[in-house]
């Protein structure tokens, strides 16, 4: 038997995080077999060392709910009592070696924690799965891991723009001003793991290049850390011309979500393509994340739910 307490800020926010009527707080003590009571501004927990370890990472989670949105809903708590639950030791996974809003930045979910694993024991990962359940950023969070520890000496993210065609001559501007909408998600990203001038540096000494997919053509990329965004718009001899670009002591993070692709009507996404036609080549590893890794706001889960469920036609 282990005890541990979690202190809670202001009086409102211990309100908000028991719930109305300790609704929240009876919600986890039905899930989790463990001793949870509250009591001058701190939750204690004391039961079995797997129970208070999961009703602590939970109670720390909703702390971050409330204090991100300034508001806890009990189909929030029910999803993180899903998701801890899920991980079977998730969190036991070791943390990456960046830190964001001054927390380092580790798996939160079973999938994620899987994703992290084969992207630090394999050189060219693919990882499919629907939005918010942290593809991108949990790449970028490694490939800045991987370059602060002096594993690789670039970082080289890319992204397919204007649909699969990249037909980027027809957009107005110079090409900064052409592809920026493009890699928005991958700056995204990176501004949230780095110091804003570190990657102006970066960037400069071209440690750090950010590229459309047609512009990786004739390159061979040592000692990199490559990602490609949103693969599932690449033609099948596109991501082929991506892949081969891969050099000596380097490594490959392929993303997308194949459910929203964007190439034109009866073409093959590069990305589907390459996890079948690669399955078997020992060094490569496949990652299928689902709506239980969403981790971004409640109703994205829902959202992406709803789109997955398809109503059966009626028979005339």
């Amino acid at each position: 038997m282990i005890e541990a307490a979690i202190p809670v800020g202001s009086s409102d926010e211990f309100v908000q995080l028991l719930g109305t009527s300790d609704q929240h707080l009876r919600q986890i003590r039905n899930s989790i077999q463990a001793d949870i009571s509250a009591r001058n501004g701190r939750i204690h927990i004391r039961g079995e060392e797997q129970a208070v370890f999961q009703a602590t990472e939970i109670l720390e989670r909703l702390k971050s709910v409330l204090s991100r949105e300034g508001v806890l809903l009990p189909e929030q708590v029910a999803q993180i009592i899903q998701q801890v639950k899920a991980s079977d030791g998730v969190s036991e996974v070791i943390p990456l070696d960046v830190v964001a809003g001054g927390k380092q930045v580790r798996p939160r979910t079973a999938g994620q924690s899987r994703y992290i694993d084969a992207i630090r024991q394999n050189d060219m990962v693919f990882c499919i799965g629907p939005a918010g359940t942290g593809k991108t950023y949990l790449a970028v969070a490694a490939a800045v891991e991987a370059l602060r520890q002096d594993r690789v000496r670039k970082l080289v993210l890319v992204r397919p723009a204007v649909e699969a065609g990249e037909s980027l001559g027809f957009l107005p501007g110079d090409l900064q001003a052409k592809i920026n909408p493009y890699l928005r998600p991958l700056l995204d990203a990176l501004r949230e793991l780095m110091d804003y001038e570190m990657i102006k540096r970066y960037m400069e000494d071209d440690v750090i290049e950010v590229v459309p997919l047609a512009y990786m053509r004739g390159r061979t990329l040592n000692e990199a850390f490559v990602i490609m965004d949103e693969g599932q718009n690449t033609t099948i001899g596109q991501m082929k011309m991506f892949l081969t670009r891969m050099g000596e002591r380097s490594k490959v993070v392929v993303t997308g979500d194949t459910s929203q692709t964007d190439l034109p009507a009866h073409t093959k996404s590069g990305l589907t393509d390459a996890i079948i036609r690669l399955k078997r080549i020992q060094g490569i590893s496949n990652i299928c994340l689902t709506g239980a890794d969403i981790v971004r706001h409640r109703l994205v889960q829902e959202i992406v739910r709803a789109y997955e469920f398809q109503p059966k036609k009626k028979k005339n």
